[in-house]
């Protein structure tokens, strides 16, 4: 008795998806014979671009009030229209710093401070400075846009100078962000200047205290806060130690010195301008790159201008 023969169902399922997979291939084929497709098939998607605008304005919708009407956070070189190929972050856009965006190919800094050498970045602060003027020149050969923020990085939630301090001292659990003393866990005067130097990666400390007196509350005042806010912090709340960026040394140093003689017990750490900020900036660049992820942004230190000999 003969049979007739019959295909396996997974064979006539394989026959068919084999010839639907063959057309839509041959379909796919067809169109990237069309002139330009098959080069655009190889082609990545393009990736978004920026101005300084743009990326100032991604900044400044995180930054309660802003615009502020007065600010010193202005452009110091370039363009709000330049197109942004890399972002630097530091304290001071030094000459050492800018030759490092000119090897990044990093188009954008964002300095804490002044570019050129006093508060609102006045040209003719000097007349006829030569530094300032070649400074000038450097950034605009390289098309560089130097941008300060200085008041909206103060003016973020948390602020963004303390914030970045605390977080790498080690602090962070003990930071409040509307308060600028912190209680630390007790710890001797050395061996607090000892943590400061690792910690914050500073080489020297200038200090007036005892070595072996106990700390625990600490004023905390990066920068250059001015005499009258440091005193007064030390008025308001008798911390044990007052730890700050920089101070006119006839104003604050001289009233905690003479505090202590008359037996006040308020130490004083001074961090120097730059590195007590620096860290600040730092985590600036941290914050930023989620926001940016399509440019590349480094920290690059400015760094303490001093040698010690």
């Amino acid at each position: 008795m003969s049979q007739s023969f019959k295909e396996p169902n997974n064979y006539l399922y394989n026959r068919k998806t084999f010839l639907s997979h063959s057309l839509k291939m041959a379909g796919g084929l067809s169109l990237l014979s069309l002139p330009g497709a098959a080069l655009a098939a190889q082609l990545p998607s393009a990736q978004k671009e920026y101005s300084v605008q743009d990326v100032m304005d991604i900044i400044l919708k995180e930054v309660p009030g802003a615009p502020f009407k007065e600010t010193v956070d202005t452009l110091k070189s370039g363009n709000a229209n330049d197109k942004v190929t890399g972002i630097i972050t530091t304290m001071f856009s030094t000459i050492t710093v800018i030759n490092e965006a000119v090897k990044q190919h990093a188009s954008f800094i964002i300095a804490h401070e002044p570019t050129f050498y006093n508060h609102t970045d006045d040209k003719e602060f000097v007349n006829n400075n030569p530094v300032v003027q070649q400074k000038a020149a450097l950034l605009a050969k390289h098309n560089i846009t130097v941008w300060r923020f200085h008041d909206y990085c103060h003016s973020l939630v948390p602020d963004a100078i303390s914030y970045g301090v605390v977080k790498k001292a080690g602090w962070l659990s003990y930071f409040k962000q509307d308060s600028f003393t912190l209680e630390i866990p007790a710890i001797k005067f050395n061996a607090l200047v000892q943590h400061l130097k690792q910690s914050l990666n500073i080489a020297h400390l200038r200090v007036i205290g005892d070595e072996h007196q106990t700390c625990q509350r600490i004023a905390l005042l990066p920068g250059a806060a001015g005499g009258k806010a440091q005193i007064s912090a030390v008025l308001e709340t008798a911390p044990d130690v007052l730890i700050i960026g920089e101070a006119s040394e006839w104003e604050t140093v001289e009233f905690i010195r003479d505090a202590r003689l008359l037996g006040f017990k308020t130490a004083l750490i001074v961090l120097g301008h730059s590195v007590s900020e620096e860290p600040g900036m730092e985590w600036v660049a941290a914050w930023l790159t989620p926001k940016l992820p399509e440019i590349k942004i480094t920290h690059v230190p400015s760094n303490d201008p001093f040698t010690w000999m």
